[in-house]
């Protein structure tokens, strides 16, 4: 190996201006550009549950503001200490739409629907990262909903009301169904923002009652998967145990909205939880279930693609991402 010395580096640096003005004329290395892009890759994820074949579809995100209603039993300054150290804006929280694709080889398993591109401009990517997926929405022959909010139920139809998935059946619970489709239930909301979901439902499934089926949960309702009740972010909102050969996982649905807020702070209520004190007491039994099992959780709303582990802490729960598997 040759060693430059300082004298050696100045005489080659004095080699004349014609060398100089041929250096010049050279580009820089790294010096050439290109345009941005500007959009990201397909965002879908696959990985294997026993012989299941799941995919996380993005379905983008919601920037929901966030001000001292948003939690209604927490200091705002609670909330935005919170949204700080999760490395967050400390008035926004970004919420991600995550539906849950199950090929249990027999049937073709959609959990949730996403928002359809029906409630932020940032949302709405489903059906593009379906097909990157290599998906037709018309092999789908199962739908399962957890809750009636639409960013669940939305993805059923287009803005123009034509069916997306014309070949699946659509399973909901049966206490969703009931609280939901009641005129009486209608009439008694207090919020506009509960008002307007009533209305939503309505132009969702009254022209395709005869496509739905309301099922009680605690039950098989689809291969391998069975429906769990977990009231209170919605009075019917279930969620789905997910289990092939020895291997199982648990999508949580709404139990958590963003886990490094309300898996951290369990016992905080979000207004987006319909009864704040039962969605508690729900989100602590389901969350003391997959943490002391050590099952794989699926997040409707947690950083894509949602997967990952739930392990307990001294002042509640956290969320441990899986490892991204490049392999089946």
């Amino acid at each position: 190996m040759t060693i430059l010395t300082r004298r050696d580096f100045l005489s080659r640096s004095a080699l004349g201006a014609g060398a100089m003005a041929f250096s010049a004329a050279m580009p820089a290395p790294g010096a050439a550009s290109a345009p941005a892009i500007g959009k990201p890759a397909p965002a879908y994820y696959r990985y294997q549950l026993g012989s299941f074949e799941l995919t996380a579809i993005h379905d983008g995100v919601w920037r929901r503001p966030v001000d001292d209603q948003f939690v209604r039993n927490a200091p705002f300054s609670q909330v935005r200490k919170a949204l700080a150290d999760a490395f967050m804006p400390r008035d926004t929280l970004t919420i991600p739409f995550t539906p849950l694709l199950v090929n249990a080889g027999s049937k073709l398993v959609l959990i949730d629907t996403g928002s359809g591109g029906q409630i932020a401009p940032t949302a709405g990517s489903f059906g593009d990262n379906l097909a990157a997926a290599g998906i037709d929405p018309k092999a789908i022959d199962t739908i399962l909903i957890s809750n009636f909010h639409p960013d669940h139920i939305n993805g059923i139809k287009t803005k123009e009301n034509a069916l997306v998935f014309p070949n699946a059946e659509i399973l909901v619970p049966h206490k969703e169904w009931v609280f939901w489709m009641d005129n009486a239930n209608f009439r008694q909301a207090q919020s506009d923002m509960i008002k307007a979901y009533f209305l939503n439902v309505r132009r969702i499934f009254a022209d395709i009652r005869n496509r739905i089926t309301p099922f009680v949960p605690d039950r098989e309702v689809a291969p391998g998967i069975n429906a769990i009740d977990a009231p209170g972010h919605t009075p019917g909102h279930c969620v789905y145990a997910i289990a092939s050969g020895s291997q199982a996982m648990m999508a949580l649905c709404d139990t958590t909205n963003h886990p490094w807020l309300f898996a951290r702070h369990p016992g905080w209520q979000p207004i987006v939880d319909q009864d704040g004190p039962l969605a508690v007491k729900t989100r602590k039994r389901l969350l003391d279930r997959v943490s002391a099992d050590k099952m794989l959780v699926h997040g409707y709303h947690f950083p894509f693609p949602g997967v990952g582990h739930i392990v307990r802490t001294r002042s509640g729960y956290d969320f441990v991402p899986e490892m991204w598997r490049a392999e089946l």
